[in-house]
């Protein structure tokens, strides 16, 4: 079990609820819903099979959001992990 999940079922346990209480605060305070990302996740492929290709658009412009996130963390953190 422990190969499984990486650890001891109760350490991953603990893990997932503290990351659950982060994100859900977070969602909370940018005013997201499961819901509203259900429906925002339908409509992305409701728009992708009406419009065709011009959905990508969308999801482009997910992406690179992301990206503007993502990519400097990553890079921050790596430049903190080889300073160690």
């Amino acid at each position: 079990m422990q190969r499984l999940l990486g650890g001891s079922p109760a350490t991953i346990l603990v893990k997932l609820v503290f990351l659950s209480l982060l994100v859900g605060a977070f969602m909370s305070l940018m005013g997201i819903t499961p819901q509203g990302l259900f429906e925002g996740a339908f409509e992305l492929v409701r728009d992708l099979w009406e419009t065709g290709f011009e959905a990508f658009g969308t999801l482009g412009r997910w992406l690179i959001y992301g990206a503007m996130v993502v990519v400097p963390v990553f890079v921050i953190m790596r430049i903190l992990a080889a300073l160690r």
